[in-house]
């Protein structure tokens, strides 16, 4: 890991620890084992690092997407691939990416800092609400509106579609954070819901 990396890395489990405000880049700079002139080399400041979380969060991300077979940043091309998939194969991409979103080191704990700090700083909250609730519902609104208009899917309003699959799948990923004890339910849940999901608004389902 460059220093760089390590930067991130452990700004991202000092802001989880202790909390965004609470930490400074003297913090972080000690913490890598660096003076804070060195660090600045890196990085502007402590808004830079916290982007730069965020843009090594999400290509993290698209790797495990193409692990997956998916685009996850295309929605045209996702949906034409989702329309290729069984009700099998959806369930098993909907548990790797639940799971993926769950034990990614990187992505819990930055989760962690946002949910907590979202009550504390009101730009802190919008990245939450951008990261974890606008930025999933426009992504698979677009999906699921593609869908619906090739007739894959039955519905007449996907944004609501889209509040239907995502908002359960949000709230199980949410109590696992709280209670990791309950993830063996969850995820059962989440494969009867994805079932669900597809018997109400599948076409197939729907036609016989």
């Amino acid at each position: 890991m460059n220093t760089k990396q390590r930067i991130l890395d452990e700004a991202l489990t000092l802001f989880s620890e202790k909390g965004y405000a609470n930490v400074y880049v003297n913090d972080i700079a000690r913490r890598v084992g660096i003076k804070a002139p060195s660090l600045y080399k890196h990085y502007k400041n402590k808004q830079a690092i916290f982007d730069a979380i965020i843009a090594e969060m999400d290509r993290k991300f698209l790797e495990q997407a193409g692990l997956l077979h998916i685009k996850g940043n295309d929605a045209l091309e996702d949906a034409a691939i989702y329309r290729g998939l069984s009700e099998e194969q959806l369930i098993g991409l909907g548990k790797s990416l639940f799971l993926y979103l769950l034990h990614d080191d990187y992505t819990a704990r930055f989760r962690k800092m946002l949910t907590i700090e979202q009550f504390r700083d009101h730009s802190l909250a919008a990245a939450y609400t951008k990261q974890y609730i606008d930025d999933p519902l426009s992504y698979q609104g677009m999906i699921l509106e593609r869908m619906v208009r090739e007739g894959v899917l039955r519905g007449e309003d996907a944004e609501i579609m889209t509040l239907h699959f995502f908002a359960p799948i949000y709230m199980l990923l949410t109590v696992c954070d709280r209670d990791p004890a309950r993830e063996g339910e969850s995820i059962r849940i989440l494969e009867a819901h994805i079932r669900q999901f597809n018997q109400i608004y599948g076409r197939k389902c729907n036609e016989q």
